[in-house]
């Protein structure tokens, strides 16, 4: 009997950190954009950006560290996942799990620099006469695109998108989890992966650029992910180790009831042999 309630809690805590994460980010982000007036000003000029920044102080560089830690939070459920879904021998989810975590710790050093890096740069660059704004000036623009464009919008945000169109995809084809949640996954990826044209034209001068895709694909994502915490949540699942594919009938009971529908409360169906084929 110990082996459910362990099972339920974790759920339940994985669910409760996707649902906290997503909401403390956004709520983190929103005070970061009526601020600061992010994420456009990411795409302006040193000129811009640090005398701006200053003029933050220091409540923009907790506002920043804020934003950084609550997206960071994420990781913990995304790491949890597999567990909750009772598919922890699933070659492809657990690679997809280290792929997000991945993407969140990467997204996390775009953050932080706003932290450690840039606030010396702009206090040098208000400070500065003319030949040391210039330097200061590109040192913040190299910091920015390798930091920024390059490790958090770009691989940070590639690889997210990674894990949540694979994990779409093992919903769809598992029912591990309402197939709704796996349809919404694929469709904000790929409006989050449209946001790629706004981070290539920073390198690429006229690369097509659609300015609605960051908006529209961060907040479907953000929501998206809220909307996963809230079915863990109502359908908490226990902790699972056996196979993710389909069991041999008898493995769990006399009527060889599939271990992937009954967790989760759903209609028990009998088992099947497997079949061939498959911003910062």
């Amino acid at each position: 009997m110990a082996a459910p309630t362990t099972g339920t809690g974790l759920a339940r805590a994985t669910g409760a950190l996707f649902v906290v994460g997503a909401v403390t980010f956004a709520a983190a982000a929103t005070v970061l954009s009526s601020t600061f007036g992010w994420p456009d000003i990411l795409r302006e000029p040193a000129a811009v950006v640090l005398p701006a920044f200053v003029a933050g102080g220091t409540n923009l560089i907790l506002t920043w560290f804020a934003t950084a830690w609550t997206y960071a939070l994420l990781a913990v459920p995304i790491l949890l996942l597999p567990a909750v879904l009772g598919r922890r021998n699933d070659a492809v989810l657990r690679a997809a799990t280290l792929v997000g975590a991945a993407s969140v710790l990467l997204s996390l050093i775009g953050f932080l620099r706003w932290v450690f890096v840039v606030p010396p740069l702009a206090r040098s660059y208000a400070a500065g006469d003319p030949i040391t704004q210039a330097a200061v000036a590109a040192a913040w623009t190299a910091q920015h695109q390798f930091g920024g464009a390059l490790l958090g919008e770009h691989l940070g945000q590639l690889l997210v998108i990674g894990w949540s169109v694979t994990l779409s995809v093992i919903i769809l084809r598992s029912r591990v989890l309402p197939g709704w949640l796996g349809v919404a996954g694929l469709v904000v990826s790929a409006l989050y992966l449209l946001n790629q044209g706004d981070v290539l034209a920073t390198a690429v001068p006229g690369f097509p650029v659609w300015d609605l895709a960051g908006l529209l694909g961060s907040t479907g994502w953000g929501l998206w992910v809220a909307a996963l915490g809230v079915t863990i949540l109502l359908r908490p699942a226990r902790t699972q180790s056996s196979s993710p594919t389909t069991e041999a009938p008898g493995a769990d009971g006399a009527d060889g009831v599939s271990a992937v529908d009954t967790r989760f409360g759903s209609t028990p169906t009998a088992t099947r042999p497997a079949q061939a084929g498959s911003r910062s």
